[in-house]
């Protein structure tokens, strides 16, 4: 920038500049939601200037609902609207790279998490601006009279642990791609220095219809809103540093709907398909059961706990006190028939010095020894959550109590992916909670750890709502009021393979599951589960056609779970993913929305790249210590601290001030150049470049070849086998209840791996539990027989998964493959 172009701001921040022009590409971000009952529907405007006088491409990496389906994109600029079109997600890049290339308007918007995706528009000519639209559907989760519509707002920084990679990163964020996180690079945006003047126009609105549901109350949480005949809107000047949360008191009800699907007409406007009038179309049922009373006077299981307690950097302030409370909370629902074990992580494990064998009793004594342990936590280093995770699965071993795994944390972490992988299939039998606790939390990953346990995600953005999240935690870490839950569908054909995760039952949250159907919109499923009693429990529900967004919902929901089974190493799952999110129009990792103008507004080539820095989220400190997001060879960070620092090409010279180190990778905007966002040190030093790289890293090998699907889960199967035979000598009732159990998570595991049908074939048959008449005797013998065939009398093939979950002998002399792409998330 020339002299005169900008004017300083000394009480902005530290080398602040303001711009006539302004000078950050994002300009706005207006939310408009649509809540109907208990889903919503949203639409997301995000504006882009160029305030320079260059060819600008401009990339935001922005937080989603982590279970919303995002199913339209559009870009408008200079009186042209150009709709985006979804394709398979290295189609839609070549697509995107070639039309900047040849200088005509472009954006694209990619999924990177399950809340955490990337948009960049290209070719944004000099003091234009160009505005990008994303539609979107979503569930509201409901539980305890209250449903939650929330909207994150800001991307946190997330502890990325593993070794740098030597190759070129694959995205321009400021953390370098590792072993553990190949694609680093591309959720880690630039932060806001502190004190820098508000860069973005943010508006949010809510329409709320209740759709004859009795709505109470509404109240949002952590913004200040304004109310008035069911619309709610945020007041002007905040900022988008938290997540927004509007809680809404509704009587829910048991329902079956119906929903047929809706086709595409040549004029563009949606029409019912011919599942409508009765012939062979398909649509998507949604069924909604309430839990039945709780029995007080049932007895119930004693419990095994293992409780894990995030203390690493980004915990500092308030969400240290409140995991504290939690946690103590937690301890203090223990009774004297259950044993827990606390451990408290950053980069080292850590246990209570007096409880430091395996689990212990609950008693008075030992309770207060670890809330005294629990008190005396306070943030520091990093997150390391794999070892504490591994090594809770361990303490919860094969008992017979019920296992509960109850992990408090933020969630900031980058490698999701490698931590199911790794923990996937082991999980499935043990009862997972989850407690995020920030204003920003990484919900996407916190809810699938809770998924794969059939368990419950509890957030919690502030200290008021703790207490509220608490109560529904300690009724849910107790023992589920039906298990062993299977529908029977009457006059309506339910399509193999489509219905979601059954779960259990729980007191106060009713039980959502959805599925895709074949034919006329009419039928009824009946409920049938094992109550607490022991007793057969079932409930029919008659349909009733509807209308609404269940397609779109159902799909991301149906993704998700082929995600995640991609995610723990069934690859073979990527073709299936991709043409779901095709067929359903439902953004997926593998796919993404790409929208081309046709006219050529620039000379195409190498333009001036911008990536678009994100706020601190409320509520972090970030002027204390500094918060680690590497864990080995870290990146080297340095800031001007000037925002307005971006130029053109190669010309990235610092504007104001001399280089400054920022902790745990504070910093202000990143202007990328043609050079590649990470230039070699020796190349950044005499220009001051804002990041840099360590390439002492050598590359990890390639994962080795991904295992039959039966192979993902033998080390679950060798487990449940032992189990069956240490509790062949229990009594009938016991014995049956135990069955019913281990029927739900034959059912879980068939679907992690596919299908399989020797375990699904298990997981019907066991159902008959739920019946008076069920022959324990023969269902016992059947499930062991079935056990044995599948894992070979012990489990264990040459080669094949060792009983904990690794890769087994001979692994390392398998052939190997070429890396994946780095939106193929396992390194």
């Amino acid at each position: 920038m020339k002299p005169g172009e900008y004017t300083p701001l000394p009480d902005a921040g530290l080398g602040a500049l303001r711009t006539g022009k302004g000078n950050l590409p994002l300009e706005s971000v207006e939310v408009d939601a649509r809540i109907t009952a208990l889903t919503s529907g949203v639409e997301v405007a995000q504006g882009f200037c160029n305030p320079y006088d260059v060819p600008l491409e401009a990339t935001y990496i922005f937080p989603l609902p982590d279970r919303a389906a995002v199913t339209a994109f559009r870009m408008e600029a200079d009186d042209r609207v150009v709709e985006g079109v979804l394709k398979e997600r290295g189609q839609a890049r070549q697509d995107y790279d070639q039309a900047i290339a040849e200088g005509r308007r472009a954006a694209i918007a990619e999924e990177e998490r399950p809340d955490v995706f990337t948009m960049r528009v290209g070719n944004i000519i000099p003091g234009e601006r160009v505005t990008v639209r994303l539609t979107l559907s979503q569930p509201l989760p409901y539980e305890d009279g209250a449903a939650t519509f929330r909207f994150p707002l800001v991307v946190a920084p997330r502890y990325i642990p593993g070794t740098p990679l030597d190759d070129r990163s694959a995205g321009d964020g400021v953390a370098p791609d590792t072993d553990a996180v190949p694609d680093a690079s591309r959720i880690t945006p630039p932060v806001l220095l502190p004190g820098f003047p508000d860069p973005v126009r943010l508006s949010l609105t809510a329409r709320v219809d209740p759709a004859g549901l009795d709505l109470r109350e509404m109240r949002s949480s952590l913004h200040v809103v304004t109310q008035e005949e069911g619309v709610v809107r945020l007041q002007p000047g905040e900022r988008l540093d938290r997540d927004f949360v509007l809680r809404l008191d509704f009587t829910a009800s048991s329902s079956l709907t119906l929903v047929p699907d809706r086709e595409r007409t040549a004029g563009g406007e949606d029409e019912h398909g011919p599942g409508q009038d009765g012939t062979d179309g398909e649509g998507t049922f949604t069924l909604t059961v309430l839990p039945p009373a709780p029995d007080d006077q049932a007895t119930r299981r004693p419990r095994d706990v293992a409780l894990l307690l995030d203390r690493s950097g980004s915990m500092t302030g308030w969400k240290m006190v409140a995991a504290r409370r939690a946690a103590a909370r937690i301890v203090d629902t223990l009774t004297s028939a259950d044993r827990f074990a606390v451990l408290s992580f950053d980069t080292v494990v850590e246990r209570p010095e007096t409880l430091d064998a395996g689990l212990v009793p609950a008693t008075d004594r030992n309770r207060y020894r670890a809330v005294e342990h629990l008190a005396r936590l306070e943030a520091r280093g990093g997150t390391e959550m794999l070892q504490p995770m591994e090594q809770a699965l361990g303490l919860l071993g094969d008992s017979g109590r019920e296992r509960v795994l109850v992990l408090v944390t933020d969630g900031q972490v980058g490698n999701e992916d490698q931590i199911l992988e790794r923990l996937g299939t082991r999980l499935s039998a043990v009862r997972v909670h989850t407690v995020g606790v920030d204003r920003a939390v990484n919900a996407g990953f916190l809810g699938r750890l809770a998924g794969l346990g059939s368990g419950r995600c509890e957030l919690v953005e502030s200290e008021d709502r703790l207490d509220e999240a608490m109560e529904h935690i300690h009724r849910r870490i107790g023992s589920p009021l039906v298990t062993g839950l299977s529908l029977k569908p009457d006059l309506l054909e339910v399509l193999p393979g489509t219905v979601t995760h059954l779960g259990s039952l729980y007191s106060g949250v009713p039980l959502t599951v959805s599925g895709r159907f074949r034919g006329r919109a009419r039928g009824a499923i009946t409920v049938h589960g094992l109550g607490a009693d022991g007793k057969p429990w079932e409930r029919r529900l008659e349909g009733t056609p509807a209308e609404g967004p269940a397609r779109a919902i159902w799909a991301r929901a149906h993704l998700r779970r082929l995600e995640d089974r991609y995610a723990i190493g069934d690859h073979h799952l990527e073709r299936e993913i991709v043409d779901t999110s095709l067929r359903h129009g439902v953004l997926c990792r593998f796919t993404a929305f790409v929208a081309v103008d046709t006219r050529v507004v620039a000379e195409g080539g190498a333009s001036h790249r911008v990536v678009q820095p994100v706020e601190i989220p409320s509520g972090w400190d970030m002027s204390g210590p500094p918060i680690p997001m590497m864990a080995a060879a870290p990146v080297a960070y340095t800031t001007a601290a000037a925002p307005a620092i971006f130029s053109v090409g190669r010309q990235n010279d610092l504007i104001a001030g001399g280089p400054m180190p920022v902790p745990g990778g504070l910093a202000g905007p990143v202007g990328a150049t043609d050079a590649g966002p990470f230039p070699a040190p020796e190349a950044m030093a005499p220009r001051g470049r804002l990041f840099a790289r360590s390439a002492a890293a050598k590359m990890a090998p390639p994962a080795p070849p991904v295992p039959h699907s039966v192979d993902l889960v033998r080390p679950q199967l060798v487990e449940e086998l032992a189990r069956l035979h240490a509790r062949a000598s229990l009594p009938g009732p016991e014995r049956l209840r135990y069955l019913a159990d281990l029927g739900s998570r034959m059912a879980a595991l068939a679907t992690y791996v596919g299908g399989e049908n020797q375990l699904s074939a298990l997981a019907r048959e066991l159902s008959a539990c739920e019946r008076p008449d069920a022959d324990v005797d023969a269902l016992w013998l059947r499930a062991v027989t079935v056990l044995t065939e599948l894992t070979g009398g012990h489990g264990g093939v040459p080669g094949g998964p060792d009983e904990s979950g690794g890769p087994g002998p001979g692994a390392k002399d398998r052939p190997r493959g070429p890396r994946p792409s780095f939106w193929k998330r396992s390194s």
